[in-house]
């Protein structure tokens, strides 16, 4: 019985089971590896070419999968503008 988050062997992600040729394979296998970019750079270079469905379905859903979420952009920017609010009053303090 897998554990903590762990897969069986025998599952349903197991390496031999995964629907799709070889490079969606290698592209889903670069993610799980760590390579985002990696895998990324992998599935714009298999929908640029003439995927068939399922690996077109297999690659957009690695973009999805692996795209950065939309509400970091948000907190990125709240981060600049409370530092630059803080810069702001420092140099008005001090100067």
């Amino acid at each position: 019985m897998a554990k903590g988050g762990q897969t069986e062997s025998g599952g349903p992600s197991a390496p031999g089971q995964l629907p799709g040729s070889d490079a969606v394979r290698a592209a889903w296998a670069r993610k799980d590896a760590g390579d985002v970019a990696g895998a990324r750079k992998d599935a714009e270079r298999i929908l640029a070419g003439t995927p068939s469905p399922e690996d077109r379905e297999r690659a957009e859903d690695l973009l999805r999968a692996t795209a950065t979420p939309r509400a970091l952009y948000g907190y990125a920017l709240l981060g600049a503008v409370i530092l630059a609010v803080l810069l702001g009053l420092a140099l008005t303090r001090y100067s």
